[in-house]
C-alpha cells in the first residue's frame, strides 16, 4: 500500500453531536453521586423517574410531585428508608437549582441552596449551626479538621466571599483560576456553617458559580468522585504541627483540573490518606 493509499488529508471531519439528554443526564450524575459523600444510595423509584426526565418523557415538576406521592404511600405503608429519602428529594432538589439560571455570590445564597436542597429533610435547612464540632476522618486514622467556629461563621464566610468578589477571573490564566477556585472552595467548606449536608451545599454552590463564570464544567465526575471530592477538601484544611504534617491542596487541585480541564489525573481517596498517622 502506497503513501497515497494510506492519506486521510482529503478526508472530510464528521461532527459527533452529543445525545440530546447528554446535559440533563450530567446533571443527574452530579445530584445522585454527591449524596455517597454521606453513604447515601437513591430508591429504584427515582432511578426510574430520573431516567424519564432525562429522556423528556417526565417534567422535573412531574418528577417532585411522582416523589412526593411515592413517599406518602410508603409512609402509609409505614415502609419509609429515611436515608432513601435523603437521597430522593436532596438528589431531585439539586437538578432543580443547577436548572435555575440564577446566581449570587453571598452568604445569603449559601443560606439559599442549604435551605432550598435540605426542604424536605431537615428542620434546620438554610440555618446556620449554633454549636462547635468535629469530625472523625478515616484518612486521618479518625483525626479531625478544624472547623470554624459557631460565633463566627457569618464574618468568615463573608470574609472569605469579600476576598473573591476583588479576583477577575477572565483575565486570569485558567491555571490561576483553577488555584484560586481551589483556595476559595477549600477555605469555605471549612467553616462548615451547616449541621448538615455542608459538602453537598458547597458544591453546588461551586459549581453554580463556575458556570456564573461561563467555563464548562463536566459535573459527571462528581458521579464517581465525590468522596474523593470531600477527602481532598479535607487533606486541603488538615495540619499536625506535632508530626509536620501541612495542610496540602494539590489533590483538590488534581480534581478541578479534571472538571474544568478534562484532563485524566488519577483521583483516588487511598492516595489522600496522611500515612503519618497511622
Amino acid at each position: 500500500m502506497s503513501e497515497k493509499d494510506l492519506d486521510s488529508s482529503m478526508n472530510f471531519y464528521q461532527e459527533e453531536q452529543k445525545p440530546a439528554y447528554y446535559i440533563k443526564q450530567q446533571k443527574w450524575d452530579m445530584a445522585i453521586g454527591l449524596q455517597q459523600v454521606d453513604n447515601l444510595r437513591p430508591s429504584k423509584y427515582l432511578e426510574q423517574i430520573s431516567k424519564k426526565n432525562i429522556l423528556g418523557e417526565l417534567t422535573i415538576e412531574e418528577v417532585e410531585q411522582s416523589l412526593k406521592e411515592y413517599y406518602i404511600i410508603k409512609e402509609q405503608q409505614n415502609d419509609i428508608s429515611y436515608n432513601e429519602l435523603e437521597c430522593d428529594f436532596v438528589s431531585m432538589r439539586i437538578v432543580e437549582l443547577l436548572e435555575q439560571d440564577n446566581f449570587e455570590l453571598s452568604v445569603d445564597y449559601v443560606k439559599y441552596i442549604h435551605k432550598y436542597l435540605f426542604q424536605d429533610v431537615y428542620e434546620f435547612a438554610g440555618e446556620f449551626r449554633k454549636i462547635d464540632f468535629s469530625k472523625h476522618e478515616k484518612i486521618l486514622n479518625n483525626d479531625s479538621i478544624a472547623y470554624g467556629d459557631s460565633k463566627t461563621l457569618t464574618e468568615s464566610l463573608e470574609y472569605d466571599i469579600s476576598l473573591e468578589k476583588d479576583k477577575n477571573y477572565k483575565e486570569m490564566p485558567i491555571v490561576e483560576v483553577i488555584k484560586n477556585v481551589t483556595d476559595f472552595s477549600s477555605n469555605i467548606w471549612q467553616v462548615h456553617p451547616f449541621r448538615e449536608g455542608n459538602t453537598r451545599t458547597i458544591a453546588v454552590f461551586i459549581e453554580k458559580y463556575l458556570i456564573n463564570l461561563g467555563y464548562n464544567v463536566d459535573n459527571s465526575l462528581f458521579k464517581n468522585k465525590s468522596v474523593y471530592f470531600r477527602n481532598a477538601l479535607v487533606r486541603s484544611n488538615y495540619f499536625n504541627n506535632s508530626l509536620n504534617i501541612k495542610e496540602d491542596k494539590s489533590y483538590l487541585i488534581k480534581f478541578y483540573e479534571n472538571l474544568l480541564l478534562g484532563k485524566n489525573n488519577n483521583v483516588h481517596s487511598e492516595d489522600l490518606i496522611v500515612k503519618a498517622l497511622f
